[in-house]
């Protein structure tokens, strides 16, 4: 089998997430008025296609560029099956211009869609290429926007609440927001909080304190910049709180090392930027050699989404899946992937489980 296309499909969806979408300005620069997404399709000689997703939001026009016009060239007439040596040699040939962003961004689409590929060549779904599911459904947690005014909070966090979800995760930044969000919830939904790196060591340390009362199950990436490993493993000591981050790791060793230095409890991998499959694989087994919990970063409903779910039933004892909160005017899925009562049922089509609706895919397709 040969690779005979790779191209780069933009969609972008209009959402709403109930209140202002203006704080996701804070993640990226500018606000997100859509829900954009960057997919990769590979095609081959067999007529079997793959589907990946990139990192996208406000850098899609960056890690298009790689994909179009340096990693797609790399690859026209190579064996979509040979993954391994494939993602090695592109890593070797691309390490200068970065070991992380859009390079490794670009080379984690490409990654799952040779998955994609190579289930559906077996007539399996990918869980099966990894050993075989643990389970049919997957835990959810809704992954909220941050909203600061705590009456939307509350009301957000009840709608989740009411929709079923047990987990639900905040990323607020303030002591009132959190309280109101804890009130919303009751005592028995989990609470996670991200915050986006904001604080300095001192300043992260003190507001854990205040945060404890209302038990976050997790504080993810509380310091700036993110690689402080030193200042993420003295803030678990220090505070109680259980530390979560690496969502932006990109490479095995960036995992290693965050391990390393006993920062964490919880390891976040995000398969559009880390890699994809092949990458997710290593750190889940670098996760059960330093005992920590691996809790995708999956903010995300194409191809990285089903990645994070496909890998999460093969290869957690615990699976926990991020389901952005969005309400978006369509779905590239359908109702096929989305969650009921807080629970994420598993796709049992070949590859990555399912493929993207052509007709959503033609109608909220960007130039």
């Amino acid at each position: 089998m040969k690779t005979t296309k790779i191209e780069t499909v933009e969609v972008r969806i209009p959402y709403t997430a109930g209140g202002s979408a203006a704080e996701t300005g804070a993640w990226g620069g500018k606000e997100w008025s859509t829900a954009d997404a960057l997919l990769v399709k590979v095609s081959t000689d067999q007529g079997i296609t793959g589907w990946g997703e990139v990192f996208g939001y406000n850098v899609i026009p960056a890690t298009r560029v790689i994909v179009d016009e340096i990693v797609a060239p790399m690859c026209i007439g190579a064996d979509p099956g040979e993954i391994e040596s494939l993602m090695t040699d592109l890593q070797h040939k691309l390490h200068i211009f970065g070991r992380g962003g859009p390079i490794i961004y670009a080379l984690s689409g490409l990654d799952m869609a040779l998955w994609d590929i190579a289930g559906k060549k077996a007539g399996q779904p990918l869980h099966h290429l990894l050993g075989g599911k643990r389970c049919d459904e997957l835990d959810a947690y809704a992954s909220l926007i941050r909203y600061t005014d705590p009456d939307v909070v509350a009301a957000n966090v009840a709608r989740a609440r009411d929709l079923g979800f047990r987990h639900i995760k905040l990323h607020e930044i303030t002591v009132p927001a959190v309280a109101a969000a804890r009130e919303a919830a009751g005592p028995d939904v989990s609470i996670m909080l991200d915050v986006n790196c904001p604080w300095t060591l001192d300043e992260a340390v003190a507001m854990s304190k205040q945060l404890r009362p209302y038990n976050p199950a997790w504080l993810e990436e509380p310091v700036w910049p993110p690689e402080d490993h030193a200042s993420l493993a003295i803030i678990r000591k220090r505070t109680g709180i259980p530390v979560a981050a690496g969502e932006n790791a990109a490479t095995i060793e960036q995992f290693r090392t965050l391990m390393a230095a006993e920062a964490i409890d919880i390891v976040q991998p995000s398969p559009a930027k880390m890699g994809g499959v092949s990458e997710l694989r290593k750190v889940f087994a670098l996760a059960k050699e330093f005992d920590v919990r691996v809790v995708q970063h999956s903010f995300y409903e194409g191809p990285g989404l089903l990645t994070a779910m496909q890998t999460s039933a093969a290869l957690s004892l615990d699976p926990l899946v991020e389901w952005r909160f969005f309400d978006c005017e369509a779905r590239l899925y359908g109702s096929n992937v989305v969650p009921v009562d807080g629970k994420l049922r598993l796709p049992e089509g070949q590859g990555l489980g399912c493929d993207p609706d052509p007709g959503v895919i033609e109608r909220y397709r960007s130039a």
